[in-house]
């Protein structure tokens, strides 16, 4: 973007930020075809810097100022000259250093890939495949959206981090590149014969909302509240019993990092909203940090639909999923936030954001197969549970511990008091294993595990029959192949058909009713 608004190529005032055409990746100009990001980027990403320098040099006065001394005495005046000097120069360097670094970072899509150039003396060259791109999403930090800027994130199969970041650009800016990111990526004629005409950002249908209502009682009924208050309530217990009060003092650490937790989790999970558009599934939250992400329904590797024992009552549960990318991040709270497809919603809503991900559910009876397996136990919805004979390996859960195969993927359920719910569709399924102890092999019982990309779902069946779990083995297997050669990765749009058309409602699978499973 240049400095008049125009996007170089183009011509024309607030155009798309998309090259004109292909360049070479030895760092051309703007004019071959390379963009910058926005003047204020460095600024906005650097600002502790310039607050540290501040901070320093103006320590001596603000301690002045708070302890109500002169500010000015005849020491610092004659330190004043070298002061001013040394900030000064510390300050040119810094503001030189945003100067050449904006200047260096160039982007471009181009030839099948996006680009982008960083470095005015180590230079470094990351770009990413249309056709690998698992999601996009759309951050922005608090003074990003004061100057309304945002950051792209390019996410690749097999990328520890985030394999390719664009900040800062213009918020429209950022919304018309990854329309056009998308739109290539899924392999969808934009109906425009230049490569740099930008694809029209797609129109969303709204999915659900999270009330923070609601999202403030999970967080208050949520695991680390239950074992806070057992230690709680265990230290008053010993208090009394020892006529000992510094067992009181073991709270306060826990009491400060549930805060902490509660307010991580608030703040990445307020004004949760879900949409669908033909481009993915959007997801939009947060409080100060706001962040957009758009996750194509063909990328997503696993689901998991999970229940504490404190919802039941209220019928919530949570779902989370495992997306290429997103496993490995170096925030482990960004790296909850955006593997979470649902942070608490009731039953109807989690059916919704399934059919999302699986909009052909694979069975005639979905609300009999996924109602089981969200509530049932032993037999219902055709699930195949563990052994009789192995029910002292698991005495509370050995009737709900089993698995139910559909045409589209494979369900896999779990827990008693807290309950889950796992679904891999049978093309995402890479590898799978046996496992066996030597306990195991007593009761003639072993697991089967599904390997997928990291991340917070590890889709495992436990202490099924051994029979069972071989004879799943190698139909997952045929499965698997059946649906890979159906279903490739690349260009998704043109296999998987997302359901925008029709309201959400109709094609999701239905909560169970009065004939399905009711059972606790």
């Amino acid at each position: 973007m240049t400095a008049d608004g125009q996007v170089p190529g183009t011509g024309a005032p607030g155009s798309s930020p998309l090259p004109a055409g292909s360049a070479a990746a030895d760092g051309a100009g703007p004019d071959d075809g390379w963009l910058r990001v926005h003047p204020a980027s460095p600024f906005v990403r650097g600002w502790v810097a310039l607050a540290a320098i501040g901070f320093f040099f103006g320590r001596d006065i603000f301690e002045r100022m708070l302890q109500g001394r002169p500010v000015f005495t005849d020491e610092l005046a004659g330190r004043a000259p070298w002061l001013l000097a040394g900030g000064a120069a510390m300050l040119l360097i810094a503001v030189l250093g945003f100067v050449l670094t904006w200047y260096f970072t160039k982007y471009q899509v181009s030839g099948g890939y996006v680009r982008v150039n960083t470095g005015f003396l180590f230079r470094q060259q990351r770009q990413a495949r249309l056709d690998r791109v698992q999601a996009i999403d759309i951050v922005q930090p608090l003074l990003a959206r004061i100057f309304g800027l945002a950051e792209l994130k390019f996410e690749v199969a097999d990328a520890g981090e985030s394999a390719v970041r664009l900040a800062y650009l213009k918020m429209d800016d950022a919304r018309q590149l990854r329309a056009t990111i998308l739109a290539r990526a899924a392999g969808v004629s934009t109906g425009v014969e230049g490569p740099g005409e930008a694809a029209p950002e797609a129109p969303e249908y709204p999915v659900l909302s999270v009330p923070p209502s609601r999202l403030v009682g999970s967080l208050l009924l949520s695991e680390q509240s239950f074992f806070v208050a057992v230690g709680g309530v265990a230290s008053v217990v010993l208090s009394a019993v020892t006529d000992n009060q510094s067992f009181y003092f073991y709270l306060i650490p826990a009491a400060l990092g549930l805060a902490a937790s509660y307010w991580t989790l608030f703040n990445k999970g307020y004004n949760f909203t879900a949409a669908i558009s033909p481009d993915g599934i959007r997801l939009r939250y947060g409080l100060l940090d706001t962040q957009a992400q758009t996750l194509p329904p063909g990328r997503i590797q696993a689901l998991k639909i999970a229940q504490p024992p404190l919802w039941r009552p209220f019928g919530w549960y949570r779902m989370q999923v495992n997306v290429a990318g997103y496993g490995l991040v170096e925030n482990a709270g960004e790296g909850t936030s955006r593997t979470t497809l649902l942070p608490v919603g009731k039953l109807e809503d989690a059916m919704n954001m399934l059919a999302l991900v699986l909009p052909d559910p694979g069975t005639a009876q979905p609300a009999n197969v996924f109602g089981a397996g969200l509530t049932g136990l032993d037999s219902d919805g055709g699930f195949v549970t563990t052994p009789r004979r192995a029910r002292i390996l698991a005495p509370l859960g050995w009737r709900r511990n089993g698995f139910a195969a559909t045409d589209t993927a494979l369900l896999i359920r779990s827990g008693r008091w807290w309950r889950e719910l796992v679904v891999v569709p049978h093309q995402r399924t890479q590898s799978m294993a046996l496992h066996q102890g030597p306990l195991a092999r007593r009761f003639r019982v072993a697991d089967l595990v599904l390997h997928t990309t990291a991340g917070p779902v590890a889709p495992r069946l436990t202490q099924a029959g051994v029979d069972e779990a071989r004879a799943l083995f190698n139909e997952q297997s045929a499965r698997a192949r059946l649906a890979r050669k159906r279903q490739t990765t690349e260009q998704w749009l043109r296999q998987v058909a997302v359901p925008v058309v029709e309201p959400v409602e109709t094609r999701a699978p239905q909560a169970p009713t009065q004939e399905g499973p009711q059972h606790g």
